[in-house]
């Protein structure tokens, strides 16, 4: 089988499971589970072998055998990880990282040079956030935040000459805004028109809330995607990773950039992520989306909450949209494994239902990531967004107030009875 028609003929859930039957990557035909490297340097027969591999790195790949040199550049396991990652994503190729800031980092840095622009959504993961407004000003690089919801502002953002990038997430950290990638793609692709293409504007998106099992953005025209690997994918909270997912023609630059910048995944962080965690994924993601949607009608009828924001009700600002693009592969409402939601009162009394939470919760741990088989919750303003100075947290649109929850693979009563206690001791 090839790679072609396994993407064509398979269900991506079955895809999951058992991955490329032919892999240039390493010769498996007897393994029944993909082998795990642990060499960071590699035997090579001649000098002349040895040349041959750092002159066509990073280049075609057009090899029957891949020439394995040093593992900081590429090696076997990593390979297989991102040969299955570009078929879930849709992609053309991946290149994956030591997380998913790397990620991030290397997408950007490779789109972007002195004196262009990077245009991002204001709501923004706290570490996100201060790569484009602290590091990158340091390099040059120009910003600015906006709503990309809003055409009108994004269309004259567009008409600016400097700009090179627009960056969001297809489903917003912490407060679940969903990305109308569609119109986003339609205006890029307008300005495009208008412009060399060597000055032209990429869409660069951030899917981890998603995950490909709700949402392949480059089915709607997004040029690179972004996965944090630590999270749903992985899943299990023991790896940590990042993935970009782009055209071809960025390979290379995307593999010289994590050279250069040493952000490479450990090949047994690749190897437990492929077999554990892709294989997984749709099963864990879709027990824990089923609990997600009670707990949030649960707390959408609680009198001491005063506010739910979930995909998956009817009560989210933008059901129509959610319903348009968190699609599973198999054509499901995918509406995802997040909720975001607010306490009625003050920030004592919030702080208090979450001191609660974590010191007599079972089900519910108070802690960062998400996408865990085990539940998770936190207070984004104080703890994974607080890279955002207080006085622009307005502007970000994030609630100081605002809880995330993760939901995990325990059962939902005990998940709503944890709840139920803490809400009952404020």
């Amino acid at each position: 089988m090839t790679k072609k028609s396994a993407r064509k003929k398979l269900s991506p859930r079955t895809q999951a499971i058992h991955g490329e039957a032919l892999s240039k990557s390493w010769e498996f035909s007897h393994h029944l589970i993909p082998p795990m490297t642990a060499s960071t340097t590699f035997r090579l027969g001649s000098l002349t072998r040895g040349a041959e591999g750092f002159s066509t790195f990073a280049g075609p790949q057009d090899q029957d055998k891949p020439i394995w040199i040093y593992d900081r550049l590429e090696e076997p396991t990593t390979k297989m990880l991102e040969d299955q990652l570009a078929i879930l994503e849709k992609g053309d190729c991946a290149v994956t990282f030591g997380s998913g800031m790397g990620a991030i980092s290397a997408a950007i840095m490779t789109l972007v040079k002195s004196g262009q622009r990077v245009v991002a959504h204001k709501t923004l993961y706290g570490c996100t956030y201060s790569l484009i407004t602290n590091w990158l000003p340091r390099l040059g690089v120009e910003h600015s935040l906006i709503d990309v919801n809003d055409f009108k502002v994004l269309e004259q953002e567009l008409k600016n000459p400097k700009t090179r990038v627009v960056y969001f997430e297809s489903v917003s950290n912490p407060i679940l805004e969903i990305a109308d990638l569609e119109k986003i793609v339609e205006l890029v692709k307008t300005a495009n028109k208008k412009r060399k293409a060597d000055d032209r504007i990429y869409t660069v998106v951030d899917n981890t809330f998603a995950t490909p099992w709700s949402l392949r953005p480059r089915e709607w025209g997004i040029d690179f995607v972004i996965q944090s690997l630590t999270k749903n994918i992985s899943g299990f909270g023991t790896e940590m990773g990042g993935a970009v997912i782009s055209p071809k023609a960025f390979d290379g630059q995307l593999r010289v950039a994590r050279k250069d910048f040493g952000a490479i995944i450990h090949p047994y962080s690749a190897w437990h992520i492929l077999v554990y965690g892709i294989s997984t994924q749709a099963i864990r993601f879709e027990q824990q989306q089923a609990t997600a949607l009670k707990v949030a009608q649960f707390l959408e009828k609680h009198p001491k909450i005063e506010s739910v924001t979930y995909p998956g009700l009817k009560s989210h600002p933008q059901s129509k949209l959610a319903r348009k693009y968190l699609v599973s592969p198999e054509n499901t409402f995918a509406p995802g494994t997040m909720i975001s939601f607010l306490v009625k009162g003050d920030m004592k009394r919030c702080q208090k239902f979450v001191d609660d939470v974590a010191q007599n919760s079972y089900a519910i741990t108070l802690a960062v990531s998400l996408g865990l088989t085990k539940t998770l919750i936190e207070v984004p303003g104080f703890m994974t967004h607080s890279a955002i100075p207080e006085s622009k947290r307005g502007e970000s649109k994030i609630d100081p107030r605002a809880i995330r929850l993760s939901i995990g693979l325990e059962n939902v009563k005990d998940i709503i009875g944890d709840l139920e206690d803490s809400l009952k001791r404020i």
